[in-house]
């Protein structure tokens, strides 16, 4: 019995011009204006005028409130990626998690800003912070 193994060469390495950062952070013990909590649309306007103000463009968003006493969940949809927030208001806990890619500009310091604007709302005693560097 022949086997016949076909090789193919593998196309050059190509390099990746969407560069991004992802800024992630599980937010402990938030000591905040309950209606960063609870209040979808007072959520969602606070983190629309923070994408106008750190810089980057928002082309959608949806925010969903979970009824009284219930956490928020909300998503911005940005030209340069999103923003994502979600609340657990009987914990203190908020999960945020705000990504940008670098194809045309380094969008870094933006969403930096970004983050920074939104943590200081929540006011966290106990922030675990992630920076990731997407390829």
């Amino acid at each position: 019995m022949n086997t016949m193994i076909t090789v193919t060469s593998m196309p050059p390495s190509v390099a990746r011009g969407a560069t991004g950062l992802h800024l992630i952070g599980d937010l402990y013990a938030c000591s905040c204006d309950e209606r960063f909590m609870l209040d979808a649309k007072f959520l969602e306007a606070f983190c629309k005028q923070c994408v106008a103000e750190s810089g980057l463009t928002t082309v959608g968003s949806l925010f969903h409130g979970f009824g009284e006493g219930g956490g928020v969940t909300g998503v911005v949809v940005l030209a340069e990626s999103h923003l994502s927030v979600h609340t657990w208001p009987e914990s203190g806990y908020v999960t945020l998690d705000v990504y940008v890619c670098n194809y045309s500009s380094d969008n870094r310091s933006k969403a930096q800003q970004l983050f920074d604007s939104i943590l200081t709302a929540f006011n966290p005693k106990d922030p675990h912070l992630h920076r990731v560097e997407r390829a």
